[in-house]
């Protein structure tokens, strides 16, 4: 198997490079623009690559059965529409991200949910596409995708392979820019017995692409030892308190556990190595002096 490469931005991802760690805000921003700053903060500094936002249409995005099921929020009783709404960010609020990411720098991208919000990320030179473990099977916004020449990063939370193999056959077809497939288990948050890490060499095994990692779970192993498996980028859902409102927050990354996971990580893909037989430099001075 050939060794697999990717240009993200300034830099490369793949077989042989540093790890590329994405922090997902998503929608823990809560719609609050400072929220959002101090989880781009936490991302800066606490040493990781990449703050990723989620864009929705929600006209488009909420199924017609939940639009008007009345939802109680920290805002007050309303509509699951309104409330997906008022938490949505528009261009205002993604012209600030973008000049806020710029001056650090820091990478910066969104999972798209739908073609408009695909449409609208577009305006913004962001490194890579990535779509959601749910949109994965969204043919028609996979091969909208592949027309910018952006790598695209696509999670496979809940699918089969045989769903995975048809969404490789349009990535292999059409998408110029490349592309990561990222194992993951969708439930939030995950149980450890059903994280079966070993999807990651699979994945890379049978598609001989680039792999990465979206983790759910709580704790800090699994996407510490997911590098071992092959995985070359490693997301995981970030938040300022798990106690905030919103469904992700409990399985997020509070920022001690990012500064945690980014300073016990980066090693493992050296302390892995590439399984070639070598006698080191070091190895070297004491075989001489217990071999003679």
């Amino acid at each position: 198997m050939t060794a697999k490469k990717l240009k993200i931005g300034n830099r490369y991802i793949g077989d042989g490079e540093p790890l590329y760690l994405i922090a997902e805000i998503g929608i823990n921003h809560n719609g609050d623009m400072q929220i959002a700053k101090k989880l781009i903060d936490a991302t800066w500094a606490t040493g990781w690559d990449c703050a990723k936002f989620q864009k929705r249409t929600p006209d488009i995005c909420v199924p017609e059965n939940q639009k008007n099921v009345i939802r109680q929020t920290p805002w007050g009783s309303m509509t699951y529409l309104e409330y997906k709404k008022k938490i949505e960010f528009e261009k205002q609020e993604y012209d600030y991200i973008d000049k806020y990411c710029r001056e650090k720098p820091l990478d910066w991208a969104a999972s798209v949910w739908d073609i408009p919000s695909l449409e609208f990320i577009m305006q913004f030179d962001v490194p890579f596409i990535k779509i959601a473990s749910a949109k994965m099977t969204d043919y028609e916004l996979i091969k909208a995708s592949t027309q910018f020449g952006k790598p695209l990063f696509i999670s496979t939370g809940m699918s089969t392979l045989d769903e995975i193999d048809a969404t490789v056959e349009i990535l292999e077809k059409y998408a110029i820019g490349g592309y990561v497939l990222f194992h993951t288990n969708s439930t939030y948050p995950a149980k450890l017995d059903e994280l079966n890490l070993q999807m990651i060499t699979t994945l890379k095994e049978r598609y001989n692409c680039i792999v990465g990692y979206s983790g759910h779970e709580y704790e800090l192993g699994p996407a510490m030892i997911a590098p071992a498996f092959g995985a070359s980028v490693i997301e995981r859902h970030i938040t300022l308190d798990h106690t905030m409102w919103g469904t992700d927050q409990a399985a997020s990354l509070e920022i001690r556990g990012m500064d945690a996971l980014e300073k016990r990580i980066r090693s493992v893909k050296y302390i892995v190595g590439d399984g070639i037989k070598t006698i080191t430099d070091d190895e070297k001075k004491v075989r001489d002096k217990l071999r003679g």
